[in-house]
């Protein structure tokens, strides 16, 4: 029978069957600098899997059955479990193996730390919840090495590539998961106001917790790192889940947070009564025990961030190379191909940043680390929000739909810039490390110049920034901070990325009398005489 309105024509197919990984011409390049053929295969191997049917099924699922608080069992005995969906096991299992929870600590390779980030990276393009885990995990190690026996102990749990849920002695399991509590509900980022009681025991270094805490990650995890007051102050303790004997550590699971995005993860409120502890570090000196922690975590906000970032331009460059409207393909119109391409640059400089600093863990450049972590978990989070609505907008009403993937990842978009500091917190380290640290400074600026001459807006906007930071003043730091990150993903794309993307972010971003130059307030807002074309085809996925 003819005459059917069901005929489907003018539809994006979908984008699966590709290789995450070897799609992205920035990531592949970023990574080739320092990485070993070994640890190209072996992202190429995660890129396909990824990008593959199956793995996209498992992300959809993870955020449609988000999980459950169980507190009681039928008897009415307190379990304090929470429950996940398969297929958040089934992301876990491959995050873990693949070692994005902490294989850099017990790695020899040179490029470990680099090779992690960019497996974080395309894996968070699955699906961007379950890497909160496995983020803690890779940030408590560090802050476990403060104390030799503690770390003998934990390390090799936690840097074991086997995932094994469940709430066991940590003695009987094949690895192990590490979560935090520092924040409560008086205090949020300051937490020197915590009120969680620590009480000493007869046990040298042993304490009863006595709080409750506002924001915990991952409550399932096998051990916990948690901050309270004990008599000489605010310090860092290790709460295991489950004591040795068998028995459950008091951790009673008040309820779990209803949040906009990262809905499959679960994030608790908690309280201890008498929870037992071992302090980690000495007593008063709990921040300076995390501290190594935080630029972890921080960069892994810069990791998912980044990842969001190309997932939205992926969708919309995949799509706008399928999509015919007003008599041609969308990539093709010129105004389109100005939004896609402010799109994909921004998403470029971001990975140039990204895998630059994850190396420098590799190579421990740890001045350069202290300023540049701070500057990249402040800017390149910010932009994440307004890039990945912009991409939604690409794909028009489709893009609003769920079905599209894109709400998804638009209700995770403003997570990373509020998460292990906010914009304000972020900015204002910043400003603590210009005033007291130098060396950190000078790590920063020497980076920059590596570019210098390569391109005239570029010298002339470090050259802006070189007075800015003699003049350095609290509410003027976010200003600050946007154009220490933009010179510096500049320097980055001048020296690495093709002609076409270095010219285009130098042009808009860097160019004229401030650090806004020629751009404008939305995306799409590219000068005229770029290479737009050349931009949008690197940028563009090809599936199979």
């Amino acid at each position: 029978m003819s005459g059917s309105t069901h005929e489907v024509t003018n539809q994006t197919p979908p984008l699966t069957g590709h290789d995450v990984f070897g799609a992205d011409p920035a990531l592949v390049e970023a990574v080739a600098r320092g990485a070993t053929p070994q640890t190209l295969a072996e992202l190429t191997d995660l890129g396909r899997r990824a990008g593959g049917e199956h793995a996209q099924e498992l992300g959809s699922r993870a955020n449609s059955n988000p999980p459950v608080l169980r507190t009681h069992d039928r008897y009415g005995h307190r379990v304090d479990e929470v429950e996940f969906d398969p297929a958040w096991h089934e992301l876990m299992t491959t995050a873990v193996e693949f070692g994005l929870h902490a294989a850099p600590w017990s790695s020899a390779a040179p490029d470990a730390h680099l090779r992690r980030a960019a497996g974080f990276v395309v894996w968070s393009q699955v699906e961007a919840g379950h890497l909160c885990p496995v983020s803690m995990t890779y940030a408590a190690v560090p802050a476990l090495r403060t104390d030799p026996a503690l770390a003998a102990e934990w390390e090799p749990r936690l840097s074991a590539t086997a995932y094994d849920f469940g709430l066991r002695p940590t003695a009987a399991k094949r690895g192990a998961i590490a979560g935090m509590g520092m924040t409560e509900k008086q205090g949020g980022s300051d937490v020197r106001a915590n009120t969680t009681r620590a009480e000493a025991l007869a046990v040298e270094g042993e304490y009863t917790l006595t709080g409750h805490k506002w924001f915990c990650s991952a409550p399932m995890s096998d051990v916990f790192l948690m901050l309270a007051q004990a008599p000489g102050g605010l310090t860092c303790f290790v709460v295991p889940r489950v004591l040795a004997d068998g028995t459950r550590n008091t951790f009673r699971i008040q309820r779990l947070k209803d949040k906009l995005g990262n809905r499959s993860n679960a994030s608790a409120e908690i309280e201890l009564d008498g929870t037992w502890a071992c302090r980690l570090g000495v007593e008063g000196r709990g921040v300076a025990t995390i501290i190594e922690m935080v630029s972890m975590t921080r960069l892994d906000c810069i990791l998912g961030s980044t990842a969001l970032m190309r997932s939205a331009v992926s969708q919309a460059t995949h799509h706008a190379a399928h999509r015919t409207a007003f008599g041609g393909l969308l990539a093709d119109k010129p105004l389109m191909r100005n939004v896609l391409s402010d799109l994909a640059v921004e998403s470029e400089a971001a990975t140039a940043l990204a895998m630059r600093l994850a190396g420098a863990f590799d190579s421990d450049e740890r001045d350069f680390r202290r300023l540049a972590v701070a500057v990249g978990k402040y800017w390149v989070c910010k932009r994440t929000p307004p890039l990945v609505g912009e991409a939604l907008e690409c794909l028009g009403g489709n893009g609003y739909v769920e079905d599209s993937g894109l709400p998804r990842l638009y209700r995770e978009a403003p997570l990373n810039s509020i998460w292990e500091g906010s914009g304000n917190v972020s900015a204002l380290d910043v400003l603590r490390a210009l005033t007291r640290e130098p060396a950190a400074v000078e790590a920063y600026l020497a980076e920059v110049e590596l570019a210098r001459g390569a391109d005239t807006r570029l010298d002339a906007a470090t050259d802006r920034l070189r007075k800015a930071l003699t003049e350095v003043e609290e509410a003027g730091a976010r200003r600050l901070v946007e154009l220490m990150a933009l010179v510096l993903q500049g320097s980055l794309l001048v020296r690495h990325a093709p002609a076409s993307v270095a010219d285009a972010f130098t042009a808009s971003r860097l160019a004229g009398d401030s650090d806004a130059g020629a751009w404008g307030h939305a995306f799409g807002t590219l000068p005229a005489g770029l290479d737009t074309a050349a931009i949008t085809t690197r940028a563009t996925p090809h599936p199979a």
